[in-house]
């Protein structure tokens, strides 16, 4: 992916085949230009991709620091991109990882598998589900990946036909075929389910960070859990999700107190 202050340029693999897509900002709206096979696909879906069908007139937020987030964040949408393996990859790299951790191993990945893409942009598409699948769990170590998210992945992928179509499914149905694979809790349930099937009132349930953003900026509760986190969001329903990913996108930070979380260099030992 590439971004710029007008334009996002991101590679991806539709069920059509590969394909690049720029999202260019313009006095109408967003222009779409695609390359590739999968240029149709991506053409038709471009509207889900930009989150033109969130639906965002029932939310009405009371007097407090969500409605100012909102008011400030107008143009904000929950997406609906499909493609739900490809989405899943980083997010099991993220599972009990620090983000940099997580966006180092998804780059390596990318850098070791990754073909280029089609179109002018020089991109590499993302992992192969099919070549992640075929790897042994020790081929994910130099990309600092230890062998429970190497089998998760490599499960994971081994079934990315039938797990991708869950998008055409009613979202509870879809969620629960998700979370049936082994390793695919509640948090990355809630991560997918915000990028790819569009659901707002996605909640990420056993994150490290994001209990204590909700309890300090709802309620000024310095350190929060994931039951007082869901007690502070339920007023929003069916918008939860919405509301943390507003929050998250504030920058509001809880006080830090204590050691950070440790950064591993599984990929050393």
């Amino acid at each position: 992916m590439r971004l710029s202050e007008r334009d996002v340029v991101r590679a991806s693999r539709t069920p059509d085949g590969p394909v690049t897509v720029r999202f260019g900002s313009s006095e109408d709206g967003v222009d779409v230009e695609a390359w590739g096979r999968g240029a149709g696909w991506m053409l038709e879906r471009a509207p889900a991709w930009c989150g033109a069908l969130d639906a965002v007139d029932g939310f009405d937020p009371p007097q407090g620091v969500v409605r100012d987030l909102w008011r400030r964040r107008r143009g904000f949408r929950i997406t609906q991109t499909g493609l739900i393996t490809e989405r899943l990859i980083p997010i099991v790299l993220e599972q009990k990882v620090t983000g940099g951790e997580a966006r180092r191993a998804y780059r390596r990945l990318t850098l070791a598998i990754g073909e280029p893409a089609p179109g002018p942009f020089a991109l590499l598409m993302p992992p192969d589900p099919a070549r992640v699948a075929d790897m042994a769990y020790f081929e994910f170590h130099p990309f600092g990946v230890e062998q429970r998210r190497a089998n998760v992945l490599r499960t994971m992928c081994s079934r990315a036909a039938w797990l991708d179509r869950a998008d055409t499914m009613p979202l509870d149905l879809a969620k629960t075929r998700i979370s049936s694979l082994h390793g695919i809790g509640p948090w990355s349930v809630a991560e997918v389910a915000r990028i790819a099937l569009g659901d707002a009132d996605a909640v990420s349930v056993g994150d490290y960070h994001v209990p204590n953003i909700v309890a300090w900026a709802l309620a000024r509760e310095p350190r929060g859990t994931d039951e007082r986190m869901l007690e502070l969001l339920e007023p929003f329903r069916p918008h939860r999700g919405r509301v943390q990913a507003l929050l998250e996108l504030s920058g509001i930070r809880a006080p830090a107190f204590g050691p950070r979380m440790e950064v591993r260099a599984i990929d050393r030992i």
